[in-house]
């Protein structure tokens, strides 16, 4: 599994070289390259010059990080067939930046109209059929997700949209800050990531209010409160636990499915590579310091998988959890917790010798 940083919140800040340094400052090692006016604007035909390029490049190259996948966003769904068109262009370009790049992944959304889905329906597949060849060919993974004011909104029904292709080309993209708009207010992270199921190869970690709750969110004139009453929707990109979603089910949901490990497989269901846990928080940047690297650390345990042998003595009368470094005494506590007794014990003088991210040693305290 790949652990990413959407920069769209310091892309409006910074300029690239410092933009790529800095997400290798908090730990990241792969970035979400989201909409930037120099490279992959918002609806509008891709750019990314020799000189942008370059750029970028060398920033990639003097921190090590790389580039897991490129958002872009255009009217593919139309509502009319110049939108369409002119969009199908852009898909073309900012399939060749891609593959110029190295990247294998490219996330995007269903746009649209949610007054005209019927139209927009017919004008996404129409678009597809012209694209999936090419996608095919090129050998990119490229993702759906479905996002507030869509011409659909709804989980179960983009998952369909993407599974009626049948292609190792396609997956699907979960969106935690869209997830009350996926099932209309109920966030049931459980039910909507296993219908996913083999589809999802992409997660969006960040968190909202549940907009169809009272008052979440306050908006005058009253009227524009309530889908139906007006052309409106709300959501946010805050920072886990900030908000209403269900991070406790998404990870464990996540780990019941192998997700982390589930595309490492030789006959993997899709191309592209890992699949990706993208940290997509861009409500404040003056917070992001702190939470940026916060939010990898809580990511990172996706991906921990557990091995047993017997210790060298059978004589340890309390169970001890052993880590590397302090940002991983967190997780220790974590697994202390869980187990119902022990202690955890920093790894300081290098006493003991273990090859994963801990060692737990299993004392008679433990039943």
């Amino acid at each position: 599994m790949k652990i990413a940083f959407d920069v769209d919140v310091l892309a409006k800040q910074m300029d690239i070289n410092r933009m790529v340094h800095q997400v290798a400052d908090w730990g990241y090692k792969y970035i979400e390259q989201s909409p930037h006016p120099r490279i992959n604007p918002f609806y509008k035909h891709p750019l990314f010059s020799k000189e942008c390029e370059m750029e970028y490049r060398d920033a990639l190259r003097e921190t090590g990080v790389e580039i897991s996948s490129f958002i872009c966003v255009y009217r593919w769904s139309g509502p009319t067939e110049e939108e369409r068109q002119f969009a199908v262009a852009n898909w073309k370009k900012m399939i060749e930046i891609a593959v110029n790049m190295g990247v294998p992944v490219i996330n995007t959304e269903l746009s649209g109209d949610p007054n005209q889905a019927e139209i927009c329906n017919g004008m996404w597949f129409r678009s597809m059929e012209e694209l999936l060849p090419i996608i095919e060919k090129e050998g990119l993974r490229v993702e759906i997700q479905s996002h507030p004011y869509d011409f659909c909104e709804l989980n179960n029904e983009t998952c369909d949209m993407v599974k009626s292709f049948r292609s190792k080309n396609l997956g699907y993209v979960y969106s935690s800050p869209h997830g009350f708009f996926y099932d209309q207010g109920k966030g049931d992270v459980e039910s909507m990531l296993k219908y996913a199921g083999d589809e999802l190869t992409h997660v969006l970690f960040a968190d909202t209010f549940n907009q169809t709750m009272d008052c979440r969110y306050i908006l005058n004139p009253p009227s524009l409160n309530g889908r139906g009453k007006a052309d409106v929707t709300v959501h946010q990109h805050l920072a886990m636990g900030e908000g209403d979603v269900d991070f406790d089910g998404i990870f464990r949901t996540l780990r019941e499915m192998d997700f982390a490990k589930k595309q490492l497989a030789p006959d993997a269901l899709k191309v592209g590579g890992d699949n990706i846990a993208c940290v997509s928080m861009f409500g404040f940047p003056e917070k992001m310091e702190q939470q940026a690297p916060e939010a990898l650390e809580r990511i990172k345990p996706l991906g921990y998988t557990a091995d047993a042998s017997n210790a060298n003595s059978f004589s340890y009368e309390e169970t001890v959890v052993v880590f590397d470094t302090p940002d991983q005494r967190v997780y220790a506590e974590e697994l202390i917790d869980a187990l119902g007794c022990g202690r955890a014990v920093q790894n300081t003088d290098g006493e003991y010798v273990y090859d994963g991210d801990f060692l737990i040693l299993i004392g008679s305290d433990w039943h």
